[in-house]
């Protein structure tokens, strides 16, 4: 588990493919994983080709992130304010095995997602609570945001 920089209530967590000749196995989450705080819903959610879905902000949801299919770059923020410069809340998730992560996003966090395959981008959120449009806060995106 890493937390992200500067992102206090944000990690990654590494996760395992486990490979065989008849397909593979791919790990998510077990109630004993860090980051697991309950269960509330599970989805799937697609991200077109560059285009960015965001800014939101949840605040009771913890969001347990993955990208089974095609490739999606997250934005993280701690506040919305002056533009940051650390480009390391800016990251990417596939189901590359170098790059098969989980992202943990608890509640007070500010995430954006953009779909970065041509092909088909989707990704899963196991939540601890199901949805409920009164508890979050949604604002246009602005890479603005980052000096990138």
């Amino acid at each position: 588990m890493d937390e992200i920089n500067g992102i206090k209530g944000a990690f990654l967590t590494n996760l395992k493919i486990i490979k065989s000749e008849k397909g593979e196995v791919q790990h998510f989450l077990r109630n004993d994983s860090d980051g697991y705080v309950g269960f509330g819903e599970a989805y799937f959610s697609t991200v077109e080709y560059k285009q960015i879905k965001g800014w939101k902000k949840h605040l009771k949801m913890t969001m347990n992130l993955t990208v089974p299919v095609g490739e999606i770059k997250f934005y993280l923020l701690n506040k919305m304010g002056n533009p940051i410069e650390n480009t390391n809340n800016i990251f990417s998730l596939s189901i590359s095995s170098n790059n098969y992560k989980r992202l943990t996003v608890n509640p007070g966090i500010w995430v954006a997602f953009e779909g970065l395959s041509k092909e088909k981008n989707i990704l899963i959120n196991l939540s601890n609570i199901t949805h409920d449009p009164d508890e979050s806060i949604n604002l246009p995106f602005d890479k603005k945001m980052f000096k990138i």
